[in-house]
């Protein structure tokens, strides 16, 4: 395997998997901490079910030196996460298997020594998507924050791949948090997007809210409000496959 590094994790969240199937009481934080139980699965093939029978990969955004968005002492990459580990808990409650691709504050592009590019940003999107391929979720769900000139606007907006499966995703999700947010907002398509374009599992950005505005801020970071954003992502997901199965 010519991505060592990749692998690495990929074996950490396979280990994640095989713990939460297991003990239902397994949390996403607790991975790093199975590291050196994976040295021994090192030989683990494409094949192993810990890898192939994920339903759900969350790709938690930004990280480490990339901070996302802010506002004030507020960073995106923290309330990605907070979100993320919330969701995490509430789709594994609902019987899933849910991987997260970053269990705590740390960049993703520091793990990525395969890809020759002198971006970070550039590293750090090749190895969330390259995961995602090695992973085969079925689907992949990307959490972020937006941020506006005009403090008015917010609201939850779901971007997806030009793909049916990741367009249907996407409707889902942006219902269930329209319906938290009172609001209309429909998905849209994003062309440009890098982990939108090298992820071959249905995938879709979330991006939860505006950081910008008062009342999303609020519900971006308060605790319980978290706990109901993270509710209604699952709320779409789980809306999402049980369309897939008519």
């Amino acid at each position: 395997m010519s991505w060592p590094n990749l692998w690495n994790r990929v074996i950490k969240l396979a280990v994640a998997a095989i713990l939460a199937l297991t003990f239902p009481t397994f949390q996403a934080g607790h991975a790093k901490a199975a590291a050196p139980e994976a040295r021994s699965l090192s030989g683990l093939p494409a094949s192993n079910p810990a890898i192939t029978s994920v339903d759900v990969l969350i790709d938690v955004g930004h990280g480490g030196v990339d901070g996302g968005t802010s506002y004030g002492d507020l960073l995106e990459k923290d309330i990605n996460l907070a979100i993320a580990k919330k969701t995490y808990e509430t789709l594994r409650r609902k019987g899933y298997v849910v991987l997260m691709n970053r269990m705590d504050d740390y960049a993703l592009s520091g793990e990525n020594l395969w890809l020759k590019s002198r971006s970070r940003h550039i590293k750090d999107l090749a190895q969330r998507s390259h995961l995602c391929n090695e992973v085969k979720p079925k689907i992949m769900i990307s959490l972020h924050v937006n941020s506006a000139r005009h403090s008015s606007k917010r609201g939850a907006i779901l971007i997806y791949q030009a793909k049916p499966q990741s367009q249907q995703l996407a409707k889902s999700v942006q219902a269930a948090l329209n319906a938290l947010y009172g609001t209309s907002d429909k998905p849209v398509l994003g062309r440009t997007f890098y982990l939108l374009k090298y992820s071959k599992a249905p995938t879709v950005i979330v991006e939860m809210g505006f950081i910008t505005n008062a009342e999303d801020r609020r519900m971006l970071t308060e605790d319980r409000s978290q706990q109901f954003v993270a509710e209604a992502i699952a709320a779409g997901v789980e809306q999402y496959f049980q369309q897939q199965k008519k």
